[in-house]
């Protein structure tokens, strides 16, 4: 197994400006936010004056990940579009600090695009797809997705995303389920996919009050998932935002369950840059299994 650290590539719509004393102020389109970020124990590369030209400024009402409050400093409009590295979306910004946007996640796009458009139409699975930017990607390069989600707001918002991006002709099912219920379900009607990419949370809850905790159920969804993929699969995605966790315990547990496989893994970080300072921001670490050689997978 390789460690690789990968950074998304730049975007016109969106920058990282700076990062430090537990926040990060980016550029979303024509606005700037100042958002918390427990990663960022360094100090601002920037003056105080620079953050404070912040449309909007988000501040937590309890606990790391818990519902806060955004402080408008100027009005806002309740969503505008954003070019996602060639994909229109629109943002929002939502209690939990979250604006549906995730700019490290298109450091796998390509190959993404480059692993779907090695056979006619595969069938790709999005579990935890939360607002479609990767379904949408994945569907645009040729793949039939299916995108689930426990989230009804995202689903929608992955709807709504689809249709800015003039995508609606592209065959995605949106699907609101506990993952893995799904996946459960999938296994037992005999349904296969050639692409598997899962983007989990620490904690989560299905639609009906399941309970989803990562340390506990990834190992068994991961081992499920190898059970749905096709004789010749083309790859596994797995990218996590969890802090308690290395980035190798990823990369083991997937490498564990496509042994099966004649493939390649490789696991590591994904990080942002900074725009005056190129100071890497680390935002999720992720596990990539594929069938070809690793060198192909970043």
């Amino acid at each position: 197994m390789e460690l690789r650290l990968l950074t998304p590539p730049p975007w016109l719509d969106y920058e990282l400006i700076d990062s430090g004393h537990g926040a990060k102020l980016e550029r979303f389109g024509p606005y700037v936010l100042a958002r918390p970020e427990t990663q960022a124990i360094w100090s601002p590369y920037l003056p105080a004056t620079e953050w404070q030209r912040a449309d909007a400024t988000f501040h937590r009402a309890r606990g790391e990940d818990g519902p806060g409050e955004w402080h408008y400093h100027r009005p806002l409009p309740e969503r505008w579009p954003l070019n996602a590295n060639g994909l229109r979306c629109w943002v929002r910004l939502t209690p939990f600090r979250h604006t549906g946007v995730f700019p490290e996640h298109s450091a796998h796009w390509e190959w993404l695009a480059r692993q779907a458009q090695r056979r006619d139409q595969p069938r790709a699975l999005v579990l935890f797809g939360y607002t479609g930017l990767s379904s949408l990607h994945l569907a645009r390069s040729g793949a039939h997705v299916t995108h689930v989600d426990a989230s009804k707001p995202a689903v929608r918002w992955a709807q709504e995303n689809q249709a800015l991006a003039e995508l609606t002709d592209r065959p995605i099912r949106w699907l609101i389920d506990d993952v893995g219920k799904f996946v459960a379900r999938e296994l037992r009607r005999g349904n296969r996919y050639d692409l598997i990419l899962l983007d989990p949370p620490v904690f989560g809850r299905g639609p009906n009050g399941e309970i989803w905790r990562l340390h506990e159920q990834l190992p068994q969804l991961l081992a499920q998932c190898a059970r749905l993929l096709s004789q010749q699969p083309l790859g596994v995605l797995v990218c996590a935002y969890a802090t308690t966790i290395s980035a190798l315990t990823i990369g083991n547990l997937l490498a564990e369950v496509m042994a099966p496989f004649q493939g390649y893994v490789t696991a590591g970080e994904l990080a942002i840059p900074e725009q005056h300072s190129r100071r890497l921001l680390p935002t999720a670490i992720y596990a990539v299994w594929s069938d070809r050689e690793i060198a192909e997978s970043g």
